[in-house]
């Protein structure tokens, strides 16, 4: 059984349920983000870097809850970054360099919606990255999350994760929504005839990945109201964590 095949993905939350838990967690991380960035009475001096990293299926609800991870917070003391496919001049350095100037400072909190890990994902499948490309970045990979560690960073990777019969019951609701069908693409419906193969990465960069210094947060998804609470309440428990391992003291 593989670490995907083990989640529960019958859980989730009633709509009261999902508004009570989510409306305190977020209290909770702004009251974190202000302490952190030294905004916060009593807080003169700033805590450390946090970066979030947001992976997961297409459709699976990254953006639903990226935004209520950073809704609460003020603009000023959160940077959101995207990424899709390299441009010809980031092809020109090496895979990590774009993503170099975006990391926060001491203080600092950037979201990632995708990241890195597209090397050993959609490169890797798409043969975007040649074999011995992509079977380094993993230690690569590892090496700069730790260094950003031993520099003080806290890093929370999520992988949301939802069922191919739930992930196809959104395609078609999305591609019968004129609000929505921007979202899909010609390339998440090839992407999904490959599914046995992302599966596949999936499992190796989790295997691969997974250290004590960037562990990653499996999301179970199927229910978009539990995956957007759990996202929220993970941040807040690493951050916590975190800081009480750097002798940042937190309100």
């Amino acid at each position: 059984m593989t670490r995907l095949d083990e989640l529960d993905l019958s859980l989730s939350l009633s709509k009261d349920e999902e508004r009570e838990r989510l409306e305190a967690a977020q209290k909770r991380l702004l009251e974190l983000r202000l302490a952190l960035g030294g905004k916060l009475p009593g807080y003169e001096g700033i805590g450390p870097p946090v970066s979030v990293v947001f992976e997961g299926w297409d459709a699976s609800g990254k953006g639903g809850a990226l935004k209520r991870l950073v809704e609460r917070l003020d603009p000023r003391h959160v940077r959101v970054a995207q990424f899709g496919a390299p441009t010809d001049d980031e092809k020109r350095h090496h895979f990590l360099w774009r993503f170099w100037p975006v990391l926060p400072g001491w203080g600092g909190m950037t979201v990632f919606d995708r990241s890195w890990y597209g090397r050993v994902l959609v490169e890797r499948v798409e043969g975007f990255a040649t074999t011995d490309e992509w079977s380094r970045a993993y230690a690569e990979i590892v090496d700069v999350e730790r260094s950003l560690w031993s520099e003080g960073m806290i890093m929370v990777k999520f992988w949301l994760h939802i069922s191919d019969e739930e992930q196809l019951k959104r395609f078609q609701e999305r591609d019968g929504n004129p609000l929505k069908n921007w979202k899909l693409t010609p390339d998440d419906w090839r992407n999904r005839e490959k599914r046995p193969q992302y599966a596949e990465a999936v499992e190796d960069m989790l295997a691969r990945t997974d250290h004590a210094a960037a562990r990653w947060q499996l999301v179970e998804a199927e229910s978009k109201r539990f995956a957007r609470v759990k996202v929220v309440e993970t941040v807040i428990a690493e951050i916590e964590r975190g800081c009480r391992e750097r002798g940042f003291s937190l309100p």
